[in-house]
């Protein structure tokens, strides 16, 4: 037998069939797999579109096949009539023999997980853009009475222009059944799951998004906020950890560990994160180095900003301030001035990027527009009954005794120039510096009194410190006796729960 007929034989050979799903789609590839099953390309024979079909695999430990076929096909084609730009469509489910398959809108983009795990952390005003599209098919999702259940950067398709996918609506609503699971088996993924799920509770909207917030922690800072070497490790952070942010502040950082608290009551609501997404996503990003190869915060012949030092209070409570405004300058001025070397001001560092610091937690504004709306100083011991936390307000009958257990003690307060006359009490107009610069100003003056004294040595091991600045509106509004120009300075519990009995702060008068 000759060569060339051996090779006219060869040619002539049947090709193998390509794989058709419910006689309809063509399957013309694998995209990808996951915990829950297959991702094929498919096309639609009938309309000529190319498609995502997911082949769902069965749990493991599931018994029942037809209760999960049952399921997936209710929840998927509940899920199928949300109507929002950042949700994938849902065009079909089909079951063949022990099969369920679900047909889906084609998106041709990676995941957010890819993206990160690709080129690092994302800037902070991208990730509010994604967490604001994210947040959107979430609304739209609770408002008709879906749950996710399974929200993490795994599900978040990011297009290079920007639009955002949120894929797997009901899928791991549809595979947690009792009837379907192993006895104490969790369905959906453990880093990304609320502390009310791991305890045993449903899952809420609150619980989706909380998962949001895990998923934008990681966008911003390229770890997982509660990951750990173990299953059992990762549940019990989840239960009992804070994580802390260091790429960020402002309001991203509030809306994502404001996201992060562990009661469902206390979390933001959708519409807060979204105000705080909102703001986050509008803040152009800040270069580092401008063009010149000189670092921003030095200028005026190496000078460091025109940012004066001005006075600030120490351990004394709210209500004593006007008495002790002018004892406190020589050792204000002397801090402050201490506080922004802390910040890297004489060191050439950026001034919106001071020193990562393990005992800061992320940093809120007060006043109108700001993470918390309203502030009142007024009290004669300082403690708060109240978490310090985006969308809350903090007015006098939130002030109380710090002989009684709390959530926040106040031990400090300073402001980045001298607001008051030497002669008078009148107070001088004094223009707004700028988020980025009062927010460094005020976690530099912080964390330099939370290390001095102020705060007794011996329980400094057991608390975090937290900065609050003005918003502009609330600096600027001269309606007030005294404007709201001050950075204020309170200690929280390290492990995020409430505070005992007795003041943390040793200079108390």
């Amino acid at each position: 037998m000759s060569d060339a007929h051996v090779h006219r034989t060869q040619t002539t050979q049947a090709a193998p069939q390509p794989r058709v799903v419910a006689g309809r789609y063509r399957v013309l590839g694998e995209l990808g797999r996951g915990g829950m099953g297959v991702v094929f390309r498919a096309e639609d024979t009938v309309i000529g579109r190319q498609v995502a079909i997911k082949e769902l695999r069965l749990p493991d430990g599931a018994e029942d096949v037809g209760v999960f076929q049952e399921r997936v096909l209710r929840e998927v084609r509940t899920g199928g009539r949300l109507n929002d730009p950042a949700v994938v469509t849902v065009f079909d489910v089909v079951t063949e023999g022990d099969a369920t398959f679900i047909v889906m809108e084609l998106v041709e983009a990676p995941t957010l997980s890819e993206v990160v795990r690709s080129h690092g952390p994302l800037p902070p005003h991208q990730v509010a853009a994604i967490g604001e599209q994210v947040l959107a098919a979430l609304e739209a999702a609770h408002q008709a009475g879906i749950v996710h259940r399974d929200v993490k950067p795994g599900n978040i398709m990011v297009a290079a222009n920007g639009r955002v996918k949120l894929t797997d609506f009901g899928i791991a609503q549809a595979v947690d059944d009792p009837r379907l699971t192993t006895s104490g088996m969790l369905v959906g993924s453990p880093a990304f799951m609320a502390p009310e799920r791991v305890a045993g509770q449903d899952a809420l909207p609150a619980s989706d998004l909380w998962s949001l917030g895990a998923s934008l922690f990681f966008a911003v800072e390229g770890v997982l906020p509660f990951e750990r070497a173990t299953t059992a490790a990762t549940l019990h952070a989840i239960l009992h950890e804070v994580p802390y942010l260091t790429h960020t502040q402002g309001p991203l950082a509030s809306a994502i560990m404001g996201l992060l608290i562990g009661s469902p009551g206390a979390r933001l609501s959708a519409q807060q994160a979204r105000g705080l997404l909102a703001m986050a996503a509008q803040q152009a990003p800040v270069p580092s180095t401008p063009p010149g190869g000189q670092p921003t915060a030095v200028h005026n012949g190496g000078q460091p900003p025109t940012l004066a030092a001005g006075h600030t209070m120490l351990g004394q409570p709210p209500a004593a301030r006007g008495a002790g405004r002018r004892t406190a300058l020589v050792v204000a001025g002397a801090l402050a001035c201490v506080a922004l070397l802390a910040g890297g001001f004489f060191l050439g560092k950026p001034f919106w990027s001071p020193p990562a610091d393990d005992a800061r937690m992320p940093t809120l504004t007060y006043g109108p527009g700001g993470d918390i709306t309203q502030m009142t100083f007024d009290s004669y011991d300082g403690c708060l009954n109240t978490p310090l936390a985006a969308g809350r307000s903090l007015v006098e009958s939130n002030w109380l005794s710090c002989d009684e257990p709390h959530e926040a003690e106040w031990y400090a307060s300073g402001a980045p120039a001298e607001l008051e006359s030497s002669t008078s009490d009148e107070a001088i107009r004094v223009s707004y510096p700028g988020l980025e610069r009062l927010t460094a100003f005020g976690e530099a003056l912080c964390g330099t009194a939370f290390r001095t004294n102020v705060v007794a040595e011996d329980r400094r091991a057991a608390v975090k410190y937290q900065t609050l600045v003005p918003t502009q509106a609330a600096w600027e509004d001269d309606s007030t006796d005294e404007p709201a120009r001050y950075v204020r300075c309170f200690l929280v519990a390290a492990d995020g729960g409430t505070m005992p009995a007795g003041s943390v702060r040793s200079l108390v008068k």
